[in-house]
């Protein structure tokens, strides 16, 4: 299977670690793409320690949604520490980054 398409099929019908569909890698950033579609996007990333995504803004809303470990996310200029299971918004158009002095692993959901 091409790894930008949705892949909500292949998953299907099965229970799942979901934290365990993405395997951290030595000093990068890796993500997959689970659902692709015109109304909402779901990515995973999986970050090592001292990675980040520099500072953006996106056109949608997006919820982050930490499934292991600790990320660091500024919005707005405002700082966050989010942890296991916890989540946080991005609203669209507002400045966001994110990091980690930790791995950490997200879910991001972006509505269209």
């Amino acid at each position: 299977m091409n790894p930008n398409e949705d892949q909500l099929e292949e998953l299907a019908g099965a229970v799942f670690e979901v934290a365990a569909l993405l395997s951290y890698q030595d000093g990068a950033i890796v993500s997959r793409t689970i659902v692709d579609r015109e109304d909402v996007t779901v990515t995973m990333f999986a970050v090592d320690a001292g990675q980040s995504i520099s500072e953006h803004t996106a056109q949608h809303d997006a919820i982050l949604h930490v499934l292991d470990g600790t990320a660091h996310v500024s919005i707005d200029s405002t700082e966050y520490e989010v942890g296991d299971g916890d989540g946080l918004v991005f609203p669209s158009e507002v400045p966001h980054a994110l990091w980690g002095e930790e791995r950490f692993k997200m879910l991001l959901t972006m509505t269209k």
